[in-house]
């Protein structure tokens, strides 16, 4: 384990505070940025997809409503699932968001050294504190491209968390690195929460079953705009799913969730879905060349990013985020992720005439 490169920290298990964290905020997420005074802001802070949920998907939730009155019955989503990755049904547990899944994970798996690859979205870790477990952290390192070696990750490491692509980096692990995390009386959980925004979804391990302790996590939230709904899934070997969905309450899906889980991974979906992945990734290379023209500002892009956001580093961040909110932009501030420190944003991916306007605020706030 080179130490030197990547480090690796010993927290104490508690409360998610700023003493047992490093002084990161682990429960700070996008959308603060954007609540109260920030809600007439521009949001470039949330990494939700624009424009959703479309007509024909908000139209068959709405039908869902007629069954209000009846216990959601998840067994149709579960095999649509099911079904949409060539897995047996024992494989799929259908979650409220994949936040839900962080928590069955910290609370049902008896785990021993849970260790969490930072930067990277910080629920994981923060689910695993608040049910009582001391976490390792792996930090990755700027001048490495935030990229993993797992040789990097101890090896008495019995469960394993890194986000594909991750957030807040924007860096997309090939499939053959993380499964070489892979070893006997280990638990590998990979994020996949905005795997549908890459094209051709490469790299994913959703639907792999060859890979031992292997759970890989889904987000219907992020490409459908259903944050507010909240549904996502699991994917993994039977008996891990049975002790997830044991920690679960009765009915922890919604109907009107149900239904939205079913739509989105029929053929039509998914085909948008695809259609949509392609078109932010040309929209993220018109943000990439708009940030870059600013290098002599001292700004840095880390790249390449892959998913639906770019991890952005200038100088006097906070500064920065301030005066793009005088200006009406949102953007997500990168000091509360493990990892990274003040000088850091994350800016969502938008169309291109929101970029314009946001690159435009941008210099001001620069100058």
């Amino acid at each position: 384990m080179r130490t030197e490169e990547h480090a690796v920290t010993d927290e104490t298990a508690g409360a998610a505070g700023a003493d047992e964290t490093g002084g990161h905020d682990l429960r700070h997420h996008g959308d603060a940025e954007v609540r109260d005074d920030g809600a007439a802001l521009t949001d470039l802070a949330v990494n939700v997809r624009t424009g959703t949920p479309p007509p024909w998907l908000r139209e068959r939730i709405t039908a869902s409503l007629d069954s209000l009155a009846a216990y959601p019955d998840g067994r149709a989503a579960r095999a649509a699932v099911a079904a949409r990755h060539g897995l047996p049904v024992d494989r799929v547990l259908l979650t409220a968001g994949a936040a839900e899944a962080f928590v069955l994970l910290a609370r049902a798996l008896k785990v021993r050294r849970p260790v969490v690859v930072h930067p990277q979205f910080t629920e994981p870790e923060a689910a695993l504190r608040d049910a009582g477990h001391s976490v390792d952290r792996v930090l990755l390192r700027e001048r490495d491209g935030f990229r993993l070696d797992p040789a990097d990750v101890p090896g008495d490491a019995d469960l394993v968390v890194v986000g594909n692509p991750t957030n807040p980096t924007s860096v997309l692990h090939p499939a053959r690195t993380l499964t070489r995390l892979a070893r006997p009386g280990r638990t590998v959980v990979v994020d996949e929460a905005f795997m549908d925004a890459v094209p051709g979804e490469r790299e994913a391990l959703a639907g792999r079953t060859d890979v031992p302790g292997l759970v890989v996590l889904r987000s219907l939230t992020k490409t459908w705009g259903l944050a507010g709904l909240r549904i996502g899934y699991v994917l993994s070997a039977p008996e891990t799913v049975a002790a997830l969905e044991r920690a679960q309450p009765l009915w922890p899906v919604s109907g009107p969730a149900l239904a939205a889980a079913t739509a989105c991974v029929e053929p039509r979906a998914l085909a948008e879905a695809a259609h949509a992945a392609h078109r932010t990734a040309a929209d993220r290379g018109h943000l990439v060349a708009g940030l870059t023209a600013f290098a002599d500002r001292g700004l840095q892009v880390a790249g390449p990013a892959e998913g639906p956001f770019v991890l952005v580093r200038t100088p006097d961040a906070a500064g920065v985020r301030r005066r793009l909110r005088a200006l009406g932009y949102a953007v997500r501030r990168g000091d509360t992720f493990p990892g990274l420190g003040p000088d850091w944003i994350r800016v969502a991916v938008r169309d291109r005439e929101t970029t314009d306007g946001f690159l435009a605020a941008l210099g001001a706030a620069l100058s």
